[in-house]
């Protein structure tokens, strides 16, 4: 089956250094009402914990306290309790519901309580780990197994960060690598800043593409833009200048490109349906519908 992406057109795109950014703006989709995990953590209306007092390193458990939707987004870092983990998946947690959610370790070196309930960092999962993310869920879920990640290959991924960007790290934190570049990335911040009205965004190195995000209203967006570009940035380091740079016709190329996978539907974690996608060349995609609405859509783009 296909999942079309909403019509969107692809702005001018911002750039520093050898990451551009475009913005993308589609319509409104419709008037799902939710907050971000981040913002109800933060409040306390959203509690998340360890599944049990001995805890359970691919999952946790979410109490969502409050009277709307949470939206936890894939590869959102949370800190605390017995050792970090990122979303293995996007989630939409029902008002007044506690359920279990699949996640990763991205501190390898720690499990023992620093606090009861997990907060919410303001950092992404750097792009190469996310693309190696979704790819894993992907796989897991065609087998049957669930929204279960290889964890290995997560903490490779995070031992790779650590090395390239020569941090050191006790526990081996991911957070650890973005605190060490914390000035960097509000570099990044500062030159590539959200533009108005935008629903979505695609990042490009040079002129290959990283990553689209598309969300269901343009408050989502605005609200992620920072955490979503702080995944890139070490990317971006990585490859430090770059004179080329990626066309608004290669992103629409993508996108097109998207809409054409051969997509199934999935076992959502939460209340919405979970599409997912794979292209022969290297593409993992996923949606999260509600009440046909694309919550939010994603493509990692293959190397």
């Amino acid at each position: 089956m296909s999942i079309a992406f909403p019509e969107l057109r692809v702005g001018a795109p911002l750039r520093h250094e050898s990451l551009c950014v475009f913005p993308l703006f589609g319509p409104a989709q419709g008037g799902i009402e939710y907050r971000l995990s981040h913002v109800a953590i933060t409040d306390q209306s959203l509690l998340v914990e360890e599944v049990s007092e001995a805890g359970s390193v691919p999952e946790l458990l979410v109490e969502n306290k409050g009277d709307v939707r949470v939206l936890f987004l894939e590869g959102q870092e949370l800190i605390g309790a017995k050792q970090n983990r990122i979303l293995n998946t996007s989630v939409l947690v029902a008002a007044h519901t506690k359920i279990k959610v699949p996640v990763s370790c991205v501190e390898q070196g720690r499990w023992g309580y620093r606090s009861k309930y997990f907060g919410s960092s303001d950092a992404h999962s750097p792009s190469k780990l996310r693309r190696s993310l979704k790819a894993s869920v992907t796989r897991s879920v065609k087998e049957n197994m669930g929204h279960r990640s290889d964890q290995g290959e997560v903490w490779s991924q995070v031992a790779c960060l650590h090395a390239t960007h020569n941090v050191h790290s006790d526990s081996a934190a991911m957070s650890d690598a973005f605190g060490a570049l914390d000035s960097r990335i509000r570099e990044y911040r500062e030159n590539l800043k959200y533009v108005e009205g935008a629903s979505g965004m695609a990042v490009a190195i040079g002129e290959r593409i990283v990553a689209v995000d598309i969300f269901d209203q343009p408050a989502t967006c605005e609200q992620v833009w920072d955490r979503l570009l702080s995944g890139v940035v070490f990317d971006a380091i990585e490859a430090r200048h770059i004179d080329r740079a990626a066309s608004p016709a290669a992103v629409e190329q993508l996108l097109a490109a998207a809409s054409d996978l051969p997509w199934e539907p999935t076992q959502a974690v939460g209340e919405c349906v979970e599409f997912r996608a794979e292209a022969p060349r290297g593409d993992h995609a996923s949606a999260l519908v509600f009440q046909d609405v694309s919550v939010h859509g994603s493509v990692m783009a293959g190397g």
